[in-house]
C-alpha cells in the first residue's frame, strides 16, 4: 500500500490533517525567515556612539547615525523614537511612556505567528485521534451487523483507517511542536535582548541627558559671574 492509498484508507479526517500539516510548513517557512534572515541586529558599537552624540546633545546627529547605522533594527527604532522625543523636549515620563511603546511593537512583530505552530500541532494530534476513535466505531459496528465471511475484511478496513489516521495526525504534529519548541527559544532570546539593550539605552538617555543640561547650565552661570565680574571692573 502506498503512501495515496494509505491516505484515502485514514478517512475523511484524513483532509483535516493535510490542511493542518500544509499550515504547519508555511508557518515554520515564515517563522524561519522572520527569526533568522529578516531579524537585524544592531552594530557592536551602535550604543557607544549613541552615547558620544547625546553626551553632547547632539540628537540629530544620533538621529542621522541610526538613519545609517541601524535603521531597519528593532532598537534602531526604538532609539530613533527617544532621540526624536529629546530633541523635542520631552520629559522623563513621555521618553519611558513612547520608548516603552515603541518596544512593544518591536516585540509584538518578533512573537507573531509562532504560538500557531503548538496549536497546529495539538489539533493534528486531536483530528488522528478522532479518526482512530470513529475508524474504530465504524470497524465494530459494521462487524457486528456483517456475515462471517465479510466480517474479516470490515474489520481490517475499520483498523487501517484508526491506525493511518494516528499516523499522519502524529506525522503533522511532531514537526510542528518541535519547530514551536525552537522558534520559541530564538525569539524569547530575541526579546529578552531587545529589552535589555532598550532599557540600558533608555538610562542613557535619562544620565546623559541631565548630565548634558547641568553643563549648559554651569557654564550660563560662569558667563554670567564672569560678565559681572568685567562689569564691576569698567
Amino acid at each position: 500500500m502506498n503512501l495515496g492509498q494509505q491516505f484515502q484508507a485514514g478517512g475523511v479526517f484524513m483532509y483535516f490533517i493535510l490542511a493542518f500539516g500544509l499550515l504547519t510548513v508555511a508557518f515554520i517557512v515564515e517563522r524561519s525567515v522572520g527569526l533568522y534572515l529578516r531579524f537585524k541586529s544592531t552594530p557592536k558599537d551602535f550604543r557607544k556612539n549613541i552615547l558620544s552624540f547625546i553626551s553632547q546633545g547632539d540628537f540629530t546627529a544620533a538621529q542621522d547615525y541610526i538613519t545609517m547605522s541601524a535603521n531597519e533594527t528593532s532598537i534602531g527604532r526604538v532609539t530613533s523614537v527617544a532621540c526624536k522625543l529629546r530633541s523635542a523636549g520631552a520629559g522623563d515620563d513621555a521618553l519611558q511612556a513612547r520608548m516603552d511603546e515603541q518596544l512593544t511593537k518591536e516585540i509584538s512583530s518578533v512573537d507573531k505567528r509562532t504560538g500557531f505552530l503548538a496549536m497546529f500541532g495539538n489539533v493534528a494530534t486531536l483530528f488522528g485521534l478522532l479518526g482512530t476513535v470513529t475508524g474504530l466505531i465504524s470497524s465494530f459496528a459494521g462487524v457486528a451487523a456483517a456475515s462471517p465471511v465479510e466480517r474479516a475484511n470490515l474489520l481490517s478496513q475499520g483498523i487501517s483507517e484508526a491506525l493511518n489516521s494516528t499516523a499522519f495526525g502524529l506525522i503533522a504534529a511532531i514537526p510542528a511542536l518541535v519547530a514551536y519548541a525552537i522558534f520559541q527559544n530564538k525569539t524569547e532570546k530575541i526579546v529578552n535582548s531587545l529589552t535589555e539593550q532598550a532599557s540600558e539605552l533608555y538610562h542613557d538617555f535619562l544620565f546623559y541627558t541631565e548630565s548634558h543640561q547641568r553643563e549648559e547650565g554651569d557654564n550660563i552661570i560662569t558667563t554670567s559671574q564672569k560678565t559681572d565680574v568685567e562689569n564691576v571692573r569698567n
